[in-house]
């Protein structure tokens, strides 16, 4: 009977141990450096192209860590920029996917009521591998094609710091 109670002793201690290592995570996430380099040159790339945008950077918790208007943007464009970047960084998703998903899938139409959620091309999520740390959200350029294309090219100049 001892060894039986010293097993189950054992047994539940290694079960203890198990959980409290998985208590504790590490997780990759968004750096100001990083975030400001992403929205100059998701700006820039905007700007090459004529079109008058503001980006926004968001953590992998879709708090807002830098934000750049360009001259002539809209002041409509900041709020898009943010509810894009917030809502790819939640969903860990391209905004244009979800837009596509809501307009193909009945089921999926509600997403539009989540609070903060701005379901319109031109958020992408920022990712390290596998593991989103973040998400850019363009507004202004004239489509949200454009605004994703903008993000899509301030990531694409910062690929070798998302190694």
């Amino acid at each position: 009977m001892k060894t039986t109670a010293k097993m189950a002793a054992l047994a539940l201690s290694l079960i203890a141990t198990a959980a409290s290592a998985q208590a504790v995570r590490t997780e990759k996430n968004m750096s100001l450096e990083l975030a400001n380099q992403i929205a100059a040159a998701t700006v820039a790339a905007c700007a090459a192209n004529n079109h008058n945008v503001t980006a926004a950077v968001v953590d992998r918790a879709g708090t807002l860590r830098a934000l750049q208007r360009a001259d002539n943007a809209g002041p409509h464009t900041v709020g898009a920029a943010q509810g894009k970047a917030f809502t790819s960084a939640s969903a860990r998703a391209n905004t244009s996917a979800m837009l596509e998903n809501v307009q193909k899938n009945p089921g999926a139409q509600t997403l539009v009521d989540i609070p903060g959620f701005l379901v319109l091309g031109g958020g992408v999520p920022v990712r390290v591998g596998n593991e989103v740390i973040g998400a850019v959200g363009v507004g202004g350029a004239p489509g949200g094609h454009l605004d994703e294309q903008c993000a899509n090219a301030g990531i694409a100049k910062v690929a070798d710091l998302l190694k």
